[in-house]
């Protein structure tokens, strides 16, 4: 049986976990700016979402390395998908007229209302971030032929992350912001996402040995047509 008709276990459960990280860090982590005081650079501020998003560049690291390039890339979709439905359901909820005794249309506003800008910069980042991460870790894997698993998964965050952050706080909020403000934010949340990454490594190594164990998988893209526009594995 060719590996493109396999199915497997817990490729299905990985997709489900991306795709709810993936919803709830854009919905509910946006929500509140948070505030850490660190040694040396003092208070730094930041968007909560940031301490729950790395987990889908970590998942997208795992079915990458695991499961191949191509079925990461219908985890992508699927998410992209389910950020498109989110987008369209929140705006019309928000704009949908509130009952005469009903008063917290200002809490929903606050919580779920997003600009056209924000928004479409939450998106494109996503899905660009997303794959440049995928293919950056499948190259890798290829390069050294399967060894420094803790090199790839940090790499290609560092790639991913990096286009993620740069593209969605100049998408959202170039010439709203102050140019410094606006770099000193995306340098501070890609910082934090880099971050998570390294640390989540110990993770990363026992979830990756579980799954390729269980699955009796360890997928080399050698053969992949990277393009991101297709759905097949």
């Amino acid at each position: 049986m060719k590996s493109a008709e396999r199915s497997y276990k817990y490729y299905d459960f990985c997709m489900a976990a991306y795709v709810c990280i993936l919803l709830c860090a854009n919905l509910i982590g946006p929500a509140k700016v948070a505030t850490i005081n660190l040694p040396l650079l003092g208070q730094v501020d930041y968007v909560a979402g940031v301490l729950f998003f790395p987990i889908s560049y970590f998942f997208g690291d795992v079915l990458t390395e695991v499961y191949g390039y191509g079925r990461d890339r219908r985890v992508v979709w699927a998410g992209f998908g389910a950020l498109v439905f989110a987008a369209i359901m929140t705006t019309t909820i928000v704009a949908l007229p509130g009952a005469s005794w009903w008063h917290n249309q200002g809490a929903v506003e606050t919580i779920f209302g997003s600009t056209p800008r924000i928004v479409a910069g939450s998106m494109t980042a996503f899905w660009c971030g997303s794959f440049v991460n995928s293919y950056a870790l499948a190259r890798m894997k290829i390069l050294t032929n399967g060894r420094f698993l803790w090199m790839r998964a940090i790499g290609s965050t560092m790639c991913g992350e990096l286009v993620d952050s740069v593209l969605f706080y100049t998408i959202a909020f170039y010439g709203t912001w102050e140019p410094a403000h606006l770099v000193a934010v995306t340098a501070a949340q890609y910082g934090f996402k880099v971050l998570w990454e390294v640390l989540a490594t110990p993770l990363t190594y026992w979830i990756v040995g579980f799954l390729k164990r269980s699955e009796h998988e360890d997928y080399y893209d050698r053969d992949t047509n990277f393009t991101p526009f297709s759905l097949k594995n």
